[in-house]
């Protein structure tokens, strides 16, 4: 295994006369532990695939080191790094059948039959019940679930030192999707093999991952344990991005002891007046952060109820301010009855109104 470090990558695009285009990755520094898994999320197009890619060696950073073990793997070629790729479409060899691709790394390699065949036999066995069954399959009488268990043991029969998985479940239905992350975090736990998890579902990237980098415009936004970004967001697009439904920033305006959002007025709690300025304020307030039925609370149309049987509660989406915002309600709230709302100010976020820097966050420990 090995502990992997991402010194300051860069990696233009060539997109134009002088070579050289907007960013793919500014700047990208992160260290992940010896057996550590880290989601990397992000919208499309900010840089998480390259940033794997880079670090599997399959393309060249402008400038910047990915280290294994302390060792510079710049010059290293990627199949001498001892990665493992698992790709969207699991690139399996369609014209071998399972075992078939299993064994090829011993062949290429120029490893004997008799240690290819064993360490199949093994991995096989470690895979879990079934799986000796894929073995005998060609990949396109595979689902894809059984398809992505060959991408994954076709990618521990080499005992690789690094895990980099790039979408591997997009592909599959919701009911198989969650399933197979099921076997994968298993997995993982079982060998303890380092790696990176690229994904554009945050569910599934706080699910598989013991810390979270969020990406955007080819920058880590931050990185660390869900309850670290969620609760002290380093600025607001990783506050609105983490949360379903997400956060709800509202424009707001404090005043002496009070803060006003459209024609509402809250006083502000002590612990968290002394730190906000006068003037405009962003307030941002997620689902759970709302009271309902308060005195003074502001009057919330309900636009669309969304009921959640498993939670007995229901998510009433509205528009305050000209923000549309989610508030959770009891499950029988009648249809079309608006809501009196009022933020609970000691959940509630701050942020600047002319930049996305947080003045106050409630933090972790601040909740309970």
């Amino acid at each position: 295994m090995a502990s992997i470090e991402i010194d300051r990558i860069t990696k233009n695009f060539a997109g134009d006369a002088t070579g050289s285009g907007p960013p793919a990755l500014g700047g990208v520094s992160m260290k992940i532990a010896d057996g550590e898994t880290i989601s990397i999320v992000g919208s499309s197009g900010c840089g998480k695939s390259t940033l794997l890619k880079v670090v599997a060696g399959l393309e060249e950073a402008n400038s910047g080191r990915v280290l294994y073990n302390g060792e510079d793997m710049t010059k290293v070629s990627p199949q001498k790094r001892g990665i493992g790729m698992v790709f969207q479409d699991y690139a399996l060899y369609p014209s071998m059948k399972g075992k078939g691709n299993l064994a090829y790394y011993f062949q290429v390699n120029q490893r004997t039959e008799e240690e290819a065949t064993q360490r199949t036999k093994e991995v096989a066995e470690l895979m879990g019940v079934g799986f000796d069954q894929l073995l005998g399959q060609a990949p396109t009488t595979l689902s894809g679930g059984e398809q992505q268990r060959v991408a994954i043991a076709r990618c521990i029969v080499r005992e690789p030192q690094l895990f980099l998985m790039d979408e591997p479940i997009c592909n599959l239905d919701a009911k198989l999707r969650e399933r197979t992350r099921l076997e994968i975090k298993k997995l993982l736990k079982k060998f303890g093999i380092t790696t990176l998890y690229v994904t554009h579902d945050q569910q599934e990237a706080i699910f598989m991952g013991d810390r979270i980098a969020v990406m955007r415009d080819g920058i880590v936004e931050q990185i660390g344990a869900f309850d670290d970004l969620y609760y002290s967001p380093a600025n607001l697009f990783v506050a609105t991005f983490l949360g379903t439904p997400p956060l709800a920033v509202l424009p707001a305006t404090v005043t002496g002891p009070s803060i006003m959002v459209d024609q509402a007025s809250w006083p502000l709690p002590a612990t968290v007046r002394p730190v906000l300025p006068d003037g405009p304020i962003r307030l941002g307030v997620r689902p759970e952060g709302w009271l309902i039925g308060q005195p003074g609370g502001a009057e919330l149309p309900v636009r669309q109820l969304e009921r959640i049987p498993s939670e007995r509660v229901c998510y009433a989406h509205g528009t305050l301010a000209g923000v549309n915002l989610t508030v959770i309600a009891d499950l029988d709230h009648p249809q079309g009855r608006p809501l009196a709302i009022t933020p609970d100010l000691d959940r509630a976020y701050f942020f600047a109104a002319d930049s996305e820097k947080p003045i106050h966050v409630p933090g972790p420990l601040d909740l309970f």
